[in-house]
């Protein structure tokens, strides 16, 4: 693996010939600190107390995505230039920590956003630029990512779903699963198979179960990861104007290259909320250890406990560190393929076991609803396989190390 003249961290991959991603300037410290703090406050203000009974009943949050889009969250990683606060990925990862803390599902409403307006930002055309960024970045127009379908999951190039030329407009066919803000989303970046091979459409539509050729044909019901939409999407004939090719005609047949490169900023998304998650875990658990007491003493006294609360701090720690270098990586318009895998994969694996250890330092009351530790334990497998699975995310890992250190 290469490494900086004169030190000993390694530098970050560099992507496929024809795919740039410019840098992202980097956020003052002090802003970036202030900013995750004010998040912070307002989750345990706002969100902390709500959570459990939204997430039960399954519900929208729609009073507190409407104080997130007061706040700017769907704009912070949108440049200035386009409305959008103009925020580095170290801001956006600390944001999505703390979100999650306080409920996971949170941030899955502005990941897919995100992704769709990394997108943008990186390959659309002034045109599409000037279109949809300023809407997005105020959250008046939220957007989300669909790739997935029933039969191409993983294996992204054995996508079906086509895109047929016919004049000045493409006509889609096909059906698009796992598809999350699918629903209330306004603008979808679209996986389809042209002449030219996977191309990103971005389609626009009217937010709910039905707009044009396009029809939200089932929610897929889930084990966590509740108060929010994921759904199956049906196009049957559904026009767009051959404008929303992302990145105009030269983005023709370059979908997948365009869509996979983004995915790093989901992959970061899912590594900070798995933080997020694994930190609430811990918080609880520790401050659970102090007060709960066995044989005459807190069980935070007991070696074994300790031995656990060691494990999970230091795990904890570790992640969030991998997290940080895979947003330095790419904001400085380097690919971060190998080091957003290993952030979701380690963050990932550690949120699993540090929420399971919690469950067990808790004992019988961690396993009731009185707690919200049941609620981390059922959002937790998602990040084992959202954004690509773990298995996945470990070929990625030693395809791109072999890659790096691969002589001549």
């Amino acid at each position: 693996m290469a490494r900086d003249a004169g030190g000993t961290a390694p530098r970050c991959g560099t992507y496929a010939a024809g795919v740039t991603e410019a840098p992202i300037p980097e956020t003052d410290p002090g802003v970036r600190a202030e900013i995750v703090e004010g998040v912070r406050r307002w989750v345990q203000r706002e969100v902390v107390p709500v959570a459990s009974e939204l997430e039960h009943a399954d519900e929208f949050p729609d009073e507190l995505v409407a104080d997130m889009r007061q706040m700017g969250l769907f704009g912070i990683t949108i440049p200035e230039e386009h409305g959008g606060l103009g925020l580095d990925l170290l801001t956006y990862a600390g944001v999505v920590e703390e979100l999650s803390a306080g409920w996971m599902s949170l941030s899955g409403i502005i990941n897919t956003h995100h992704i769709a307006a990394s997108l943008l930002v990186a390959h659309g055309t002034e045109d599409q630029r000037r279109r949809w960024l300023a809407r997005m970045a105020t959250g008046e127009l939220r957007g989300c990512l669909s790739l997935s379908e029933p039969d191409a999951g993983s294996d992204t190039r054995n996508l079906s779903c086509r895109a047929r030329r016919d004049g000045d407009t493409y006509v889609i066919e096909g059906t698009k699963s796992w598809v999350t803000n699918g629903e209330r989303a306004g603008l979808v970046a679209l996986a389809a198979r042209t002449d030219e091979g996977i191309t990103c459409f971005m389609v626009e539509k009217e937010p709910g179960p039905r707009a044009g050729g396009i029809t939200v044909v089932r929610h897929i019901g889930k084990l966590g990861y509740k108060g929010l939409e994921t759904v199956e999407m049906h196009y049957a004939g559904h026009r767009v104007g051959a404008d929303a090719v992302l990145g105009g005609p030269d983005g023709l047949g370059r979908g997948l290259t365009f869509m996979l490169a983004a995915l790093e900023v989901g992959r970061i998304n899912i590594a900070a909320r798995a933080v997020g998650v694994a930190r609430a875990a811990f918080e609880a658990a520790i401050t659970y250890a102090q007060q709960r007491r066995t044989f005459g003493r807190p069980i935070a006294e007991h070696q074994a406990v300790q031995q656990k609360l060691a494990d999970m701090g230091t795990a904890l720690t570790a992640a969030r560190l991998l997290t940080e270098h895979a947003a330095r990586c790419r904001q400085a318009g380097q690919r971060a393929d190998v080091e957003a895998g290993m952030a979701k994969l380690f963050a990932s694996e550690t949120a699993l076991m540090v929420v399971t250890e919690a469950m067990r330092i808790h004992g019988g009351v961690g396993y009731t609803t009185d707690l919200p530790i049941e609620r981390y334990y059922r959002d937790v497998p998602l990040m084992l396989i959202g954004e690509g699975t773990n298995e996945i995310q470990r070929m990625v890992i030693a395809r791109g190390l072999i890659a790096r250190y691969r002589s001549g």
